[in-house]
């Protein structure tokens, strides 16, 4: 049994001074230990695929070099598959993932983990994420952190330390830890609508207003996967600007990773209104967490447009009082483009700022894909951030 002092501290010899995740019992001890050390930082997410989106973000804000850990038990690793297959794989942004082992095989466990515990080195080996147990001894965490910085350095891609029940010692919480701000957002600023649904901008026209105010020295932009980054790649492909590809939803904690590794820039998130009502409780950690720098827009359309047109239930949802309420400084609905332009200049906010802009289904004609491989786009990103 090792304490839970050994390994962080031989992680951030290694450069690892992110953690982000969802408790496990397992876990409590590194949890309670990041949280009271102010040179590290810990983020509790709403689900276990923001973990690794947010670390992602971070990855990118930190020049592509490994830098965090996303923590969770093993109950909760299908969560994370989609941006484990479609988000650190294809734009390899390397991570140390702890997975800890609930339902082992001939450790008795509650019922929930019986299918679980055996299955869970099989999902790792299928997504192509080396992984090795957790070490029970000081004398091992050394070899097994150099093991995954070589494979993260090597490949770019995650690689996965198991934990079974029993490795870490408990670490006592000094004192109560609250993340998140404690002030009272203002409410959201709720315009009346001007427009039919048929007669609302396009998204081209509200993406044409994006490219106009977001200079690309001081931006980034990070577009969700499907129409939206194709569309703003066929307007203006620019060095400052990742389109996504998978990774459904997890637009705004990869954002917020990225904002809080380089708060010297704006970093704004394009989101869907279909990518944002899967991974809803992002709003609640960019709220809490999310600093000044980070601006998120949601193009709502009301459809799946990507996949065929398909309705989604955001015509009954209030997404900027929802933002409001999770603690975003700021948060805003209208459907005037020109509103966006204005939002978009304004000064920062305290925190975060949302803006929901109600845009008309459909797309363009033709429209384009990425000439550039994801990686490329990436790496094309990682140089324009090295020179700012």
């Amino acid at each position: 049994m090792i304490e839970a002092r050994d390994f962080i501290e031989a992680a951030r010899e290694r450069g690892f001074g992110w953690y982000a995740g969802v408790p496990c019992s397992y876990l409590t001890p590194f949890i309670n230990y990041v949280v009271q050390d102010p040179s590290l930082r810990y983020l509790s997410m709403a689900n276990e695929g923001d973990a690794v989106a947010l670390i992602a973000g971070a990855t990118l804000g930190s020049g592509g070099v490994p830098c965090g850990v996303a923590m969770m038990q093993n109950s909760g690793l299908g969560n994370a598959v989609s941006p484990l297959t479609s988000l650190t794989w294809t734009f390899r942004l390397p991570q140390l993932l702890i997975v800890t082992w609930r339902g082992q095989p001939g450790v008795a466990d509650e019922p929930q983990h019986a299918l679980m515990g055996p299955i869970t080195p099989a999902m790792l080996t299928t997504m192509e994420i080396p992984w090795e147990l957790f070490p029970s001894e000081r004398s091992a965490l050394g070899p097994a952190l150099d093991r995954a910085r070589a494979h993260l350095g090597d490949s770019g891609r995650p690689y996965a330390l198991v934990m079974p029940k029993g490795c870490v010692a408990p670490y006592a919480l000094a004192a109560e830890v609250r993340p998140g701000r404690l002030t009272a957002p203002p409410p959201a600023v709720l315009e009346p609508r001007r427009h039919a649904p048929d007669a609302r901008p396009s998204r081209r026209a509200a993406l044409e207003t994006v490219v106009a105010h977001t200079p690309v020295a001081s931006t980034v932009v990070l577009a969700a996967t499907g129409f939206c980054g194709r569309e703003l790649y066929a307007i203006a492909d620019r060095p400052n600007q990742l389109y996504m590809v998978g990774s459904m939803g997890c637009v705004a904690p990869l954002a917020l990773g990225l904002a809080l590794a380089r708060p010297d820039l704006t970093v704004l998130a394009l989101d869907g209104d279909g990518a944002a009502l899967m991974r809803l409780g992002a709003l609640a950690t960019v709220g809490a967490y999310g600093p000044p720098n980070l601006r998120h827009l949601l193009l709502d359309n009301g459809v799946h447009d990507s996949t065929g047109g398909q309705a989604t239930v955001s015509p009954s949802v209030s997404f900027a009082e929802v933002a409001a309420a999770c603690g975003y400084a700021a948060a805003l609905e209208t459907d005037d483009p020109a509103r966006i332009a204005g939002w978009l200049q304004a000064p920062a906010a305290s925190g975060p700022s949302f803006a929901r802009l109600l845009i008309r289904a459909g797309t363009s004609h033709g429209l384009p894909r990425p000439s550039m491989s994801p990686v490329e786009v990436q790496q094309r990103l990682l140089q324009h951030l090295a020179a700012r």
